[in-house]
């Protein structure tokens, strides 16, 4: 059973930070810039705050945030596990929170110097004793070190299962970088790339190259979520959450689940979109557009058949049509993603999915967007939501 919390809770104020490579600043200033942003947004004070939900990976410690900021007491804070599937999680968080009436206005937020400082390419490695470390322990010295060695091993799997070959890689990552092109916010904003330079570039892990990963940055995102009565009195029009879940399935492992029957699947995400589907009424028919988790090119073609958009094996034929272009079937990842705007842990996503209900991204397909589509990572526990207009 899925409980209803439809039309309960509003996004009402989204923002981003600057995105940079070194941003000079504390990870708890990009939180606050973030948050203080999206209360602008939607013309609130962020002594209206009373919640506040983010990652178990962020680093700011919610009350340091809130005095920040000047914010009020709390009633409400909440973590979400699981590394960028808590994208949508923390979203979830506050969605609850909202939807019962523990807390009226959360911020959910994300930030990280994800390149000046902790790099997350640089594998799992040291002292650890965590449970993660524990369970890393058994492949990590086989190499398996990094996010790209360990989604790159089942992609190999995928890739003979399906016949799907590097052409649809390379339209993901090419997509998404022509609307970052677009983006005087993005990393590569008037940057393109053509096909003979993603072959030439250099090999991360196989089969993945350098187009295939997503970047590593430092900024910070934030969403103000609120009761759809409030929602009506601010200063932008409110976009509803229709639908979100978060899903583990058996035999779930920490970005790897190499132990399973099959191991080039990802079942979390299919019991999620099965559980947005019936908690918002909606199918995939209805969905205008996609802000599809990017860490990798080739997760955007698994999700794409997971939330039931084409069959199994049939993503590749689906994005080779042009379906993720402005014109397309679904125009996805509009702000660039996190391979061509910025890696903010798909936080970013969500300000971007918002942004397309409410008719403002910079890469707007079409004026009228009555449903977006947002996920969080693959590999792990993970979740979506589906967002449309308040009515």
């Amino acid at each position: 059973m899925v409980a209803n919390i439809k039309d309960k809770a509003v996004i009402a104020g989204v923002a981003n930070t600057k995105f940079s490579k070194d941003s000079g600043v504390s990870e708890l200033s990009l939180a606050a810039q973030a948050i203080k942003g999206a209360c602008d947004d939607a013309g609130i004070h962020p002594s209206e705050i009373d919640g506040m939900a983010t990652f178990t990976m962020d680093t700011n410690d919610e009350i340091e945030v809130a005095r920040a900021l000047g914010c009020g007491g709390l009633t409400f804070w909440g973590r979400s596990h699981y590394g960028g599937g808590a994208a949508t999680g923390s979203l979830h968080q506050a969605v609850m929170a909202v939807s019962t009436g523990m807390a009226e206005c959360v911020a959910v937020f994300r930030a990280l110097n994800g390149r000046s400082g902790h790099r997350f390419s640089s594998g799992v490695s040291g002292a650890i004793t965590t449970a993660d470390a524990i369970h890393w322990g058994w492949y990590m010295p086989y190499g398996l070190l990094t996010p790209a060695s360990w989604v790159a091993m089942f992609t190999q799997r995928w890739m003979k299962l399906t016949g799907i070959s590097k052409d649809a890689f390379y339209e993901v990552a090419h997509a998404t970088r022509e609307y970052a092109v677009n983006n005087p916010n993005a990393a590569f904003y008037g940057r393109s790339f053509d096909r003979a330079e993603y072959d030439a570039a250099r090999k991360i892990a196989d089969p993945l190259q350098l187009f295939d990963c997503c970047q590593e940055t430092d900024g910070g995102s934030a969403i103000i979520v609120t009761t759809p009565e409030r929602a009506r009195d601010m200063k932008k029009p409110g976009v509803a959450v229709r639908g979100i879940a978060q899903a583990s399935a058996p035999d779930q492992e920490q970005m790897t689940s190499f132990y399973r029957e099959e191991f080039a699947a990802i079942p979390e995400m299919e019991i999620a979109a099965k559980n947005v589907y019936e908690m918002s009424g909606l199918t995939p028919d209805d969905v205008d557009a996609a802000v599809i988790y990017d860490a990798f090119s080739p997760i955007v073609l698994w999700q794409i058949e997971a939330w039931n958009f084409c069959g199994f094996g049939e993503s590749g034929d689906f994005v080779l049509d042009g379906a993720l272009r402005p014109g397309g079937r679904l125009p996805c990842n509009t702000h660039g993603g996190q391979l061509s705007e910025a890696y903010i842990h798909g936080v970013n996503g969500i300000v971007e999915a918002t942004r397309l209900v409410r008719g403002e991204s910079l890469n707007q397909p079409k004026k009228n967007i009555e449903h977006a589509l947002v996920t969080s990572g693959v590999g792990i526990p993970t979740g979506g939501a589906i967002l449309g207009k308040l009515d």
